[in-house]
C-alpha cells in the first residue's frame, strides 16, 4: 500500500522512537510501533482507476454523504477515512484560494463558510465545477498540490486532508445529485452526480 509522502514526518519520527524503545526494553516499542501502524494507515494512498464517461461528477473523498440538495454535495470524512482528495472532474484548475478560519466540527452546516479552507475551480470545455477542501476541529491542516493552469485527469489526486473534514461540491448547472444523505462514497470511484442538460457558457467562480 502507498503512503502519502505527508505522513513520513510522522512515521519516521515513530519509528525512530520504536527503536530506541527497543534497544532499551522491548516492551516499551509497544506504544509507538502501534502509533506508527496507525500513521502508515491513516496516510494510504491506494491505487484507484477512475471511470472517464463524459458527464459524470466523481467524489473528490472518501466518506459519508453530509449533504445531496440542489447544487451542493458534501462529503465528511471522519479518521479512519482514506484523506488524500481527488478531483471530481477533468479540466484545467482556474483557481485556488486558501482562507484562514475556525476549526469547528465538520459536520456542522457552518463549517463550511467558517473553517480553514481551500477553494478549488476547475474547468472543462463550458463547465465550471468547485470544490472546497474543509479543515475540521482535528484536522488542522489542508495540503493542497495543484495550481492555477495545472491539467487534471478525472480522479486525480489534488491534495490531502489531516485527521477528518470534509469536502463540498459546487456542481455546474445542468449536474443533478445521484447519491443520497448517509451514502457512502469513495474518492475517484464513486459518480456523485450526472450532467442532465447541456447548460450554456458559465462565468467562473467567485473564488
Amino acid at each position: 500500500m502507498r503512503i502519502d509522502r505527508d505522513g513520513f514526518r510522522f512515521l519516521l519520527p515513530l519509528l525512530a522512537v520504536s527503536g530506541v524503545a527497543a534497544w532499551l526494553y522491548p516492551l516499551l516499542a509497544l506504544p509507538p510501533l502501534a502509533a506508527s501502524a496507525f500513521v502508515a494507515w491513516f496516510f494510504r494512498d491506494p491505487e484507484r482507476a477512475s471511470p472517464t464517461e463524459p458527464g459524470l461528477v466523481l467524489s473528490p473523498a472518501d466518506g459519508r454523504v453530509l449533504i445531496a440538495a440542489g447544487r451542493r454535495i458534501s462529503v465528511f470524512m471522519n479518521v479512519f477515512d482514506v484523506h488524500v482528495c481527488r478531483t471530481p472532474i477533468a479540466g484545467t484548475v482556474l483557481g485556488v484560494r486558501h482562507t484562514p478560519g475556525r476549526f469547528l466540527a465538520a459536520y456542522r452546516d457552518d463549517a463550511s463558510d467558517c473553517n480553514e479552507r481551500v477553494e478549488i475551480e476547475v474547468g472543462a470545455g463550458d463547465d465550471r465545477l468547485r470544490f472546497v477542501l474543509v479543515a475540521g476541529l482535528v484536522a488542522r491542516r489542508v495540503v493542497c498540490r495543484v495550481e492555477a493552469g495545472q491539467a487534471l485527469l478525472a480522479g486525480q489526486r489534488v491534495g490531502l486532508m489531516r485527521f477528518g473534514s470534509r469536502v463540498d461540491i459546487d456542481l455546474p448547472a445542468g449536474a443533478e445529485p445521484v447519491v443520497r444523505r448517509g451514502e457512502r462514497v469513495v474518492a475517484g470511484r464513486t459518480v456523485v452526480a450526472r450532467r442532465t442538460t447541456s447548460a450554456g457558457p458559465q462565468g467562473p467562480f467567485p473564488i
